[in-house]
C-alpha cells in the first residue's frame, strides 16, 4: 500500500476514535437538570485545611451563612502551624453551627489530608455529608441545598463541579479549560455508571457509604486520592449521581504562575497508576489520540493528495468539539475557552504530559 494512503487511513482511524470520545462526552453536553423536591436532609459539611487561617477568616462565614434549615459545618484544624486553630475559634463565638476538630501533628498522617479528613467524618453529627476545601467558597448561599438535592434512597454519592475563579491571565486561561475538560469526562463517565473521579472541593456522600468502604484504609499510604481513589471504590452505577447548576458550584482561587499550577497536576497525577485497568486504558487511550489527531492532519496535509477529505474529517472532528464544550461551558462557565479551543487543547495535552512524567520521577508529595 502507498504511504499516501497508510497516512490517509491512519488519519481516518483516529478521527473516527476521538470522534466516539466526543460522542460518548455529549452525555453530559445534554444532561437536563434534575427535577428536586429538594428534601432538607440535616447536612454536615466537613472542610479541611492546613495553615489556612487566611483561607478559615475568609471562606467559613461564607459556609456558615448558607441559606439552609438544619446543617453544621466541621473545620478541620489539619496539624496547622499557623493561627488556623484561633480563627475558628473566634468565628465560633459568631456562628453556633461551627465546630472545631483539632488534628495534633501526627508524623506519620503528614504528607496527606486523609487522616485529618477521616477524623473530621467521625465528628460530624449527620449522616449526610458534604465535603469542600479551606480554599473554596460557594457560588451561592443555595450551594448546600443545590448539592445535596442529588441524595434519594439509592444515590448516596454526589458529584460537583469545582470551578476556579477568572482573572485575565494566560494561565489561567489554561487552567479554565483543564477544568471544563476534566469535568466534561468525569461527569460523563458518571452519568454512564462507570465512575472514576470526583473533586474533593465538591463532593457529598453518606457517611454510611464512607465507613462501609472503611474509609482510606486501602490507600491511606498515598498522600493524595481522598477523592478520585475514593470514588472510584464506592462509587457505582446505581448509588452516584451528579451536580452542575450554577448555584452548586465551588469557587477556589487558581495558581497563579505555570509553575506553580504544574506542580499541583503533578501531586494529582500521581493518584492515576492506582485507577482501575479499564479506566486507565479508556483514558489513555483518549489522552493519546489527541496528539496522534494534530500529527495526523499535519502528515496528511504535507503528503497526501487528500486536502478535501482532510477539511471534511477534520471540520467534522472540530465541530463535534465546539458542540462538546459549548454546551458544557452553558453549565459550568468559562466561555472564553471557546474562542482558542483547539490550540489549548494541544498545549495543555503538553503541560499535562510534563506533569505526568514529572509525577513519576518526584517522589516527593506533600499536602
Amino acid at each position: 500500500m502507498p504511504i499516501q494512503e497508510i497516512l490517509y487511513w491512519f488519519f481516518i482511524s483516529v478521527s473516527a476514535l476521538i470522534s466516539l470520545y466526543y460522542l460518548f462526552f455529549l452525555r453530559f453536553g445534554f444532561a437536563k437538570k434534575r427535577q428536586s423536591s429538594h428534601p432538607n436532609y440535616p447536612i454536615s459539611v466537613i472542610v479541611v485545611g492546613r495553615n489556612e487561617a487566611e483561607n478559615f477568616r475568609k471562606n467559613l462565614p461564607k459556609l456558615c451563612e448558607q441559606d439552609y434549615s438544619n446543617f453544621e459545618v466541621v473545620a478541620v484544624n489539619d496539624q496547622s502551624l499557623d493561627e488556623s486553630k484561633d480563627v475558628i475559634e473566634e468565628l465560633q463565638a459568631k456562628y453556633p453551627n461551627l465546630k472545631l476538630v483539632d488534628v495534633a501533628i501526627n508524623d506519620r498522617f503528614w504528607l496527606g489530608k486523609k487522616y485529618g479528613l477521616t477524623l473530621g467524618i467521625k465528628a460530624a453529627t449527620h449522616e449526610h455529608l458534604l465535603l469542600t476545601d479551606a480554599d473554596c467558597h460557594p457560588a451561592s448561599n443555595h450551594w448546600i441545598r443545590e448539592m445535596t438535592s442529588g441524595f434519594s434512597s439509592h444515590k448516596a454519592l454526589v458529584l460537583g463541579y469545582g470551578k476556579y475563579a477568572l482573572n485575565n491571565s494566560l494561565v489561567n486561561l489554561f487552567i479554565q479549560f483543564e477544568t471544563v475538560h476534566t469535568a466534561i469526562q468525569y461527569m460523563t463517565y458518571a452519568l454512564l455508571g462507570i465512575p472514576y473521579m470526583g473533586v474533593g472541593r465538591n463532593m457529598a456522600y453518606h457517611r454510611q457509604l464512607f465507613f462501609e468502604k472503611k474509609g482510606f484504609v486501602n490507600h491511606m499510604h498515598i498522600p493524595s486520592g481522598d477523592d478520585d481513589l475514593f470514588v472510584q471504590e464506592a462509587g457505582n452505577a446505581k448509588n452516584i449521581t451528579i451536580q452542575f447548576t450554577r448555584e452548586s458550584h465551588t469557587i477556589s482561587e487558581p495558581k497563579k504562575s505555570f509553575g506553580t499550577w504544574l506542580k499541583q497536576k503533578q501531586r494529582h497525577y500521581k493518584t492515576s497508576k492506582y485507577y482501575k485497568p479499564y479506566h486507565k486504558f479508556a483514558l489513555g487511550l483518549y489522552s493519546m489520540l489527541i496528539p496522534l489527531f494534530y500529527i495526523g492532519v499535519a502528515l496528511t496535509a504535507v503528503f497526501t493528495e487528500y486536502h478535501l477529505e482532510l477539511l471534511i474529517i477534520a471540520g467534522s472532528k472540530l465541530l463535534l468539539q465546539y458542540l462538546v464544550f459549548t454546551l458544557s461551558t452553558l453549565k459550568l462557565g468559562s466561555y472564553r475557552i471557546l474562542i482558542f479551543l483547539p490550540l489549548l487543547e494541544i498545549l495543555t495535552w503538553l503541560f499535562q504530559v510534563y506533569a505526568l512524567i514529572a509525577s513519576r520521577v518526584n517522589k516527593k508529595q506533600r499536602w
